[in-house]
């Protein structure tokens, strides 16, 4: 039997127009667009489909228009694909949000909100420091560790072989990019990002994300959900909220986590929201693995045809 896993965007995966498609071909998308307004309060749905870019690219803005249309594509496969069965989630850093709502950890209201809020409490620890990113292209996770450590920055985003994301101040990333590229990197290329994501500067972030995760019900989830923070299923929901708020500035494990569900027998990945990132990463990490992906009304269509023939 194939072992299905779903996996939900994150950040960096949004573009102007996501959504919008799926909204005009179907009505259950649609309503769960104007759902979302009125959640939040505001037209997340414009922003979605008509930007401008730097109003989407917001940390408020791109991290509840993510959970959204991956949720989005999520309820769409179920209704496209009635039997579909699924027996783990995981999302990427904000993914994993929707990963938990999907496996019935919260619910996609309360998800919707919590990254609305997870999305303004990380701009605001953006705007307080002079953070940055960049991509390191075909060095490996020891060296580079090594890299940050003499820079003073760390390691942010374990993708895939050979594509590692570090964090930290931007004059010390500048120079982390040059060291490791003196050290035998193919690439270091700084990243056009609000901030330092999933490092100690956005720790300002996390009382606040905690005290938001505390007005919530979290529920024990009913598949496992794989955890950035521990490449491993999440417990119990105080776990669930403790692991979330460690997730703003601990390094985004996503390769031992992909590890992981192929050392458990998953064979069929599933990526759901704008782009195509982890299944990118997915064929780097295992080629042999099933990957599939549901952004929009053609990706949907192939995912169905594919699950259903």
């Amino acid at each position: 039997m194939n072992k299905t896993a779903l996996l939900f965007a994150g950040q960096g995966a949004q573009a102007v127009g996501m959504g919008r498609d799926l909204a005009e071909a179907f009505p259950a998308a649609k309503s769960l667009f104007d759902r979302a307004n009125e959640v939040l309060g505001y037209d997340l749905a414009r922003v979605c489909f008509e930007g401008p870019e730097a109003d989407l690219t917001r940390t408020g803005n791109a991290q509840p228009g993510i959970y959204l249309v991956s949720w989005i594509a999520f309820m769409l496969l179920r209704e496209q694909v009635p039997g579909l069965a699924f027996q783990a989630t995981a999302g990427l850093s904000l993914g994993e949000f929707t990963a938990l709502a999907a496996g019935g950890a919260m619910s996609f209201e309360d998800g919707l909100q919590v990254v609305r809020h997870r999305g303004c409490f990380m701009q605001e620890a953006c705007d307080a420091t002079q953070g940055g990113m960049a991509a390191v292209i075909g060095m490996d996770e020891e060296p580079l560790k090594a890299v940050c450590d003499e820079a003073g920055v760390q390691l942010a985003n374990l993708n895939c072989p050979g594509q590692i994301v570090i964090s930290g101040e931007s004059a010390k990333i500048a120079t982390a990019c040059e060291l490791a590229k003196s050290k035998g990197a193919k690439k270091a290329l700084p990243l056009t990002v609000a901030g330092a994501y999933h490092s100690p500067l956005m720790s300002s972030a996390q009382p606040k994300l905690e005290a938001a995760l505390a007005g919530i019900e979290v529920r024990p989830s009913s598949v496992p959900v794989i955890s950035n923070v521990t490449a491993a299923a999440h417990g119990q929901p105080d776990e669930i909220r403790r692991t979330l708020v460690a997730q703003v500035t601990s390094p985004v494990c996503w390769e031992a986590s992909m590890r992981a569900l192929l050392a458990d027998g998953f064979t069929r990945f599933i990526e759901l929201g704008p782009g195509a990132a982890l299944s990118g990463f997915m064929k780097r990490i295992d080629g042999n693995a099933k990957r599939f992906n549901v952004a929009d009304v053609a990706s949907l269509d192939a995912t169905v045809k594919a699950l259903t023939t």
